[in-house]
């Protein structure tokens, strides 16, 4: 009997039936080191104790009560994102998708409350924003968007890491009001803006009267080192979204705004019946918490940095290989061919990875990795990277 799910994933055959730190097990037993993640989202691994007390003592007392009243835990959650990005205002949403759409309608609105009431958006190619219809058109990927349109209009896309494409759109559309983009790019191919190219396109934004928006999805929660990856440019944007890490397993998504970018959505301009729930906020109390006490920020950027140089040096002069890239753990290598296959052998061999833009392995480890791990899973990934060019 086939399965009633729509078929909508290509899905590995493994099925992990408990975790523990960076490992999972399979229901036959096997183990395997979790190079990915779940995409970026279980930043403390599985079965983080202090992230299981969290959520066991929540959803003991209550799971959901709506945001028609007021949830102590989404409070306090807000206050500290707030407070770790220097910024002022927080919604929350349930993905990562939908804090992209809440942050196209603040851009929106803030242009129709300005007198702008067909306000553009410049977004930047190769990026990603989500599979919703709106975060689709923002999002620059042909493949994505295909079939799916006609998608919202108002939305400019230009060339990635390039100022002079950003102020050209600007110049060529008078309605133009934001920029939203990710400064380190996830299904893009772990592709890092210059820090300035951010910094420049910062002062663009603040000259011409544009809220920058950056899309800190995957980027953010500790994942390169800093709290949000824009913070190594020593920036602060108008808008920026969260997600993936910031729950370490359950879903749960943000908008955070300052400056020009507050006060702007009012009470029925936006909302969500299951967002920022005493469930998940307090799931990503305990995230924040455990990423704060246990010095998991400096974690991420040296072991990272060890699993980079390990990278690098395992595949120095390997022909086929074109770059190792990325900030703290967060790392792709870039190969000269489509490399899908090496899903597939990686998780034979015992370790979860995933391809993006067909080319680039895409590494997202648990933020927990310590450097012995790290040099176990480049052990595992180097030589299979090697067959594989060697075919």
């Amino acid at each position: 009997m086939s399965s009633p799910l729509i078929s909508i994933y290509s899905r590995l055959p493994v099925a992990f039936t408990h975790g523990e730190g960076v490992w999972l097990w399979d229901a036959q037993g096997r183990r395997y080191l979790d190079g990915l993640a779940g995409i970026g989202v279980s930043c403390l691994g599985h079965a983080h104790p202090r992230l299981v007390a969290a959520i066991s003592e929540q959803a003991a007392r209550v799971i959901h009560t709506s945001n028609i009243y007021e949830v102590p835990q989404q409070t306090a959650l807000a206050e500290r994102i707030a407070q770790l990005s220097g910024m002022e205002e927080v919604a929350f949403a349930n993905s990562g998708s939908e804090a992209n759409e809440a942050a196209i309608k603040l851009a929106r609105y803030h242009g129709y409350k300005n007198g702008n009431t067909h306000a553009h958006i410049i977004t930047m190619d190769s990026s990603w924003h989500g599979r919703t219809l709106g975060t689709l058109a923002a999002t620059g990927s042909e493949k994505a968007r295909k079939g799916f349109e006609p998608l919202p209009t108002g939305f400019i896309q230009v060339k990635y890491n390039d100022l002079d494409a950003v102020a050209q759109a600007g110049d060529r559309e008078p309605r133009v009001n934001a920029v939203l983009l990710e400064v380190l790019q996830g299904e893009g191919g772990i592709r890092p803006s210059d820090i300035s190219y951010l910094q420049a396109l910062r002062k663009l934004c603040t000259e011409r009267g544009w809220l920058l928006m950056i899309d800190e999805v995957q980027s953010g929660i500790g994942r390169t080192g800093k709290w949000f990856a824009h913070q190594w440019a020593d920036i602060k944007p108008d808008v920026m979204t969260l997600a993936k890490g910031l729950g370490g397993g359950v879903p749960i998504g943000a908008m955070v705004a300052t400056g020009p970018a507050a006060n702007v959505l009012t009470p029925g301009s936006h909302g969500t019946t299951f967002g920022g729930g005493p469930l998940v906020c307090a799931a990503g109390l305990a995230v924040l918490d455990t990423l704060e006490q246990d010095r998991l920020l400096a974690n991420a950027e040296t072991v990272g940095a060890h699993l980079h140089r390990r990278l690098e040096e395992g595949l120095a002069d390997v022909a086929g290989v074109n770059e190792v890239r990325g900030w703290g753990l967060m790392l792709g290598i870039e190969l000269d061919r489509p490399c899908g296959v090496l899903v597939t052998r990686a998780l034979e061999a015992g370790l979860l990875i995933n391809v993006t833009r067909d080319r680039v392995v895409r590494l997202l480890p648990p933020l927990i990795l310590t450097s012995d791990q790290a040099d176990q899973l480049a052990e595992i990934l180097i030589p299979l990277i090697k067959q594989f060019l060697a075919e």
